[in-house]
């Protein structure tokens, strides 16, 4: 038998249209990993909710890699020397890879590099990122013309179905135990609503998409009212791998209406990992320079309200405590929520990117980072500062009067209209942490502050 060959998984948690897995299979017995590596991202690990996710997607996978004659065979440590370990108990040399483009996981893959014939493949994006490039040659930084070439580059290749087989080595190296990770909370157990809304795993990724399909059309129409299940709730399946964006994009694209959008959101991912590629460090410094003298307010107080969602604005507060209870958030209502919390609070974006990046199941550091970025003015492609979201018109606006009822129950007995902007005192729910006027006015002296400086 010839050598074993290693499939080291990262976010890219499935079989099917899972370009490292067809090339290891076509060369010999394949031995799939996974590393639980929170050593070489340091504060970039994984947040709790995504940990909890992760959890789920590897045994789904492990279920499904038996299923074909395989097992998933689990590790815990930095990259390089837990498949070093391996190659030592298998005698396994090569190792392919997905390529990943957050910048831990590009040092991850120079130091394997170092050690193994590192074959890495692409699969994650439309397009393998730093490959759409301008006129000039360069990488893009606004979407916009970005997205109109990579459209052109469009469909992608159409997806390859899993393996009805896979080689297995004549000896399987020792596996952790997945429970021994703690992975999922226990102390207290916060994830009830998250099992309620998710089915992590490749299966749980077809279903949301077979139940997208029958109303992508009306993508445009239905996307900002989060009142209606109008978005196609796929970014963590997308995030962790379990779907393929190719896969997605041929499902929909023939939907007709106004699928057009939707597609520009999967080519919006594509742009995020641009970004990042260019700028690794997004997710932590202003993209945008004159930014750092821009003077943030440092108020705990205001951030937890913020965090709990008790700032006395419903629709913000109920986004909040969605994000709190199923790990993901309504993305019109996470334009809303991010815009207050970086305006009408005047807190720096970073903050509400680390708390998005520990409560969200499709924790995406490119997208992360850049929406956070988008919305607060400092992005290399953003909305402007002085242009301010009110969260009392777009309440209203995207009708999201079921969805406060839903998440803010103190005031579910309130008529449509009186809804958005309850009027104090209302029995168990606070009063406005801040007025519109006067945080418009703060957010704005700010900036002209930090012009003249």
């Amino acid at each position: 038998m010839s050598s074993p060959v290693i499939v080291w998984l990262r976010r890219d948690l499935r079989l099917a249209d899972q370009a490292a897995f067809v090339a290891a299979a076509a060369q010999g017995p394949v031995i799939p990993v996974y590393v639980l590596d929170d050593e070489t991202p340091k504060h970039r690990r994984m947040g709790g909710a995504s940990r909890w996710w992760l959890h789920h997607s590897l045994a789904s996978l492990d279920r499904d890699l038996r299923a074909v004659g395989s097992r998933l065979i689990l590790r815990r440590g930095k990259s390089h020397e837990a498949l070093a370990a391996i190659r030592r108990e298998t005698g396994a040399r090569t190792v392919h890879a997905l390529h990943h483009y957050e910048p831990w996981w590009r040092n991850a893959e120079r130091a394997v590099g170092k050690a193994f014939d590192l074959r890495l493949h692409d699969g994650n994006y439309l397009a393998p990122p730093g490959t759409v490039l301008t006129g000039a040659g360069q990488p893009y930084k606004i979407y916009t013309p970005f997205w109109r070439a990579l459209n052109e580059r469009m469909p992608p290749a159409p997806p390859v179905g899993a393996p009805e087989t896979l080689p297995a080595p004549e000896h399987w190296p020792a596996s952790d135990d997945l429970a021994d990770w703690d992975l999922l909370p226990n102390k207290p157990d916060w994830a009830g609503g998250m099992r309620t809304e998710w089915t992590p795993g490749a299966a749980g990724a077809g279903d949301r998409l077979d139940d997208f399909v029958d109303h992508a059309a009306h993508y445009e129409e239905r996307r900002n009212l989060p009142s209606q299940e109008g978005t196609s709730r796929l970014s963590p399946h997308l995030h962790f791998g379990e779907i393929s964006p190719a896969t997605v994009w041929h499902a929909v694209a023939n939907a007709g209406g106004s699928v057009a959008t939707f597609l520009g959101e999967l080519g919006w991912r594509d742009y995020a990992q641009t970004v990042i590629c260019q700028f690794p460090d997004y997710g932590n410094v202003n993209a945008r320079p004159a930014f750092d003298s821009l003077e943030w307010r440092a108020e705990p107080d205001d951030l937890a309200a913020w965090q709990r969602g008790r700032t006395g604005y419903p629709i913000v507060d109920a986004g909040m405590r969605e994000l709190w209870a199923t790990g993901w958030m309504h993305n019109r209502v996470r334009m809303i929520a991010a815009s207050f919390l970086v305006k009408h609070l005047l807190i720096d974006w970073r903050e509400g990117e680390r708390w998005f990046w520990d409560t969200l199941v499709d924790a995406d550091y490119g997208s992360n980072a850049v929406n956070w970025q988008w919305t607060a003015g400092t992005g290399v492609d953003s909305y402007m500062f002085v242009r301010i979201m009110a969260p009392l018109t777009q309440s209203p606006k995207f009708d999201a009067a079921g969805y406060i009822r839903q998440w803010v129950p103190e005031v579910a007995h309130l008529s449509d209209d009186a809804i958005h902007d309850p009027k104090p005192p209302t029995r168990g729910y606070p009063a406005k942490i801040v007025g519109h006027a006067e945080a418009r006015a703060r957010a704005l002296a700010a900036h002209a502050r930090m012009r003249d400086n």
